[in-house]
């Protein structure tokens, strides 16, 4: 086990944005939180050297991937649903958990709906927000926000590739390491080869895009 240290809800981190590479541990990190929290409402003991945490009057949850195709909701369907209760029950004392919110669709909806949902977090609920995402964009809303604080899960970069640290820092992640995940779930070469060319072509076109818009 790996101990972690956690601080938010303060007025300068009510919404955590938490970044990454899959299998970093940010699932675990806001899972961690849920429960100590939960233990804590209910007057129990928690798994903590030291903590102090406020009442909240309920804790929301967007985690995971499930469908209703008996109802004939899709695993988006039902990923926007629960996420529209949420941000229409939660109020300020709410304590909010959200795990990849727009990943079920096309990219630039996934990014548009997850970026327009933390902001409606930030602006209008002010709630105590856990928002883990591989849209690095979303760290820009630090900027925009005083309310909004970047984490990271670390991670070491080795010459044959990563090892995860399991371990919560402030700031955004670079990136998102998928393709050394991939490699550690035993890709093919030539198929990890491929994407390392293809991932550095797409990023040198989005330089590119935003060199040009900015010019």
């Amino acid at each position: 086990l790996i101990p972690a240290s956690v601080s938010i809800g303060r007025s300068d981190s009510r919404l955590s944005i938490i970044t990454g590479p899959n299998m970093g541990g940010k699932s675990t990190v806001m899972r961690m939180v849920a429960l100590v929290v939960l233990l804590a409402q209910c007057g129990s003991f928690v798994p903590a050297k030291k903590a102090s945490i406020s009442l909240v009057d309920a804790i929301f949850t967007r985690v995971g991937a499930s469908d209703n195709l008996s109802k004939g909701e899709s695993t988006f369907l039902v990923e926007m649903k629960e996420s529209a209760f949420i941000l229409k029950n939660a109020t300020a004392k709410s304590l909010i958990i959200l795990d990849e919110i727009g990943r079920g669709t096309g990219t630039f909806d996934g990014m548009s709906l997850a970026r327009a949902i933390a902001k409606y977090i930030a602006e209008k609920i002010g709630a105590t927000a856990l928002f883990a995402t591989h849209y690095h964009s979303l760290t820009e809303l630090a900027d925009e926000y005083n309310v909004v604080k970047n984490f990271h899960m670390t991670v070491r970069e080795l010459a044959n590739g990563i090892q995860f640290l399991y371990q919560i820092a402030e700031g955004g992640s670079s990136r998102s390491f998928g393709v050394e995940v991939a490699r550690l779930a035993g890709m093919p070469a030539e198929v990890i080869k491929s994407a390392e060319k293809i991932l550095k072509e797409m990023e040198r076109a989005d330089r590119k895009m935003r060199f040009d818009q900015g010019s």
